[in-house]
């Protein structure tokens, strides 16, 4: 589960699904991303193959559940067997409870771990709901995974496989990537996004995830991404995150050892400029988001830092 601390002012994304919409983008036939709208939203994507289809991720609640069944039916024949957890988040998970039992649901071993507090992890999903929280209302029951998998599983869908894969920890313990092969496409949830769009530190270290994400890169031909939220991704999406973890690593930890408090340093580690959203990017409130993102990342980088420095003490 999430156990950090957030800046003081923080705000992050907002997650309402009210209204939400998908927007269908096909990749091959029986191949789709639903990227939500608005973002930053939950995406989700649809894989058919000649027997059966596989759907990633639930989304939020009951509702956002029904919305995504209603578009497997309008973009494919083929019945819903499978639905991959990409993490254990709410935004995530919540909508399980919505799919027949006949659906499959599939999740690393450590997602399945993490899913032990409904009430703790509605707590954390309503600040991003903003005032809304009666969007979690229908959520009572915390569907659990009926399969799970520990470095990676292949699933045959007839005629395509899908390969879900394990690297390691980065945003969530149990980080997900479902993977095309032939297409060389990959749903990565919220391990990695658009090339510009930073990645938020909640549960695991920056040189941590480094390590994670340079295992995928090794081990996957990545194209085109798709991530839990926000816009497509691609190959370069991956290395600019190893090297914004890398420089926010350095940077904290030049600030933790000139003394600089945890406050101070959040006021002093900036986005480096190449990591900054260019002024033209046109989804104006995504600046802002990085803005809060960064400070998050930095509190966070501190907090590891600490720790290993009173380990360090023990030790000795």
């Amino acid at each position: 589960m999430e156990m950090f601390e957030r800046p003081s002012g923080y705000i992050g994304p907002n997650l309402n699904p009210e209204g939400l919409r998908y927007r269908p983008r096909a990749f091959a036939p029986g191949v789709y991303a639903l990227l939500a709208d608005p973002m930053p939203c939950d995406n989700s994507g649809l894989i058919a193959g000649n027997h059966s289809a596989l759907l990633i991720d639930a989304g939020i609640n009951g509702t956002t559940a029904r919305k995504l069944q209603q578009w497997v039916e309008r973009l494919t024949d083929k019945p819903l067997k499978y639905l991959v957890n990409t993490n254990y988040h709410g935004d995530h998970t919540f909508g399980n409870y919505a799919f027949p039992r006949g659906v499959e649901i599939i999740a690393h071993r450590n997602t399945a771990a993490s899913m032990n507090d409904l009430a703790y992890e509605k707590k954390i999903r309503s600040r991003n709901l903003f005032g809304h929280d009666d969007q979690l209302h229908d959520v009572t029951y915390w569907r659990k995974p009926d399969r799970m998998f520990d470095e990676r599983l292949d699933i045959d869908l007839g005629g395509r496989v899908v390969e879900l894969h394990y690297f390691g920890p980065g945003n969530t313990p149990g980080d997900t990537i479902v993977y095309l092969r032939e297409n060389r496409l990959a749903w990565t949830g919220n391990f990695v996004g658009h090339k510009r769009v930073l990645p938020m530190l909640l549960e695991i270290g920056p040189l941590d995830y480094i390590q994670t994400l340079e295992r995928c890169q090794r081990a996957l031909d990545i194209d085109t991404i798709v991530p839990g939220h926000g816009p497509l991704g691609s190959a370069e999406s991956m290395q600019r995150t190893i090297d914004y973890l890398w420089a926010l690593d350095q940077d904290v930890k030049t600030a933790f050892d000139n003394g600089l408090s945890s406050d101070a340093a959040i006021g002093a580690v900036r986005i480096r400029p190449e990591f900054r959203l260019p002024w033209w990017f046109p989804i104006r409130k995504m600046h802002s988001l990085m803005e809060n993102f960064q400070r998050l990342n930095v509190l966070f980088t501190y907090g590891e830092l600490q720790r290993k420095q009173r380990e360090s003490s023990r030790a000795a």
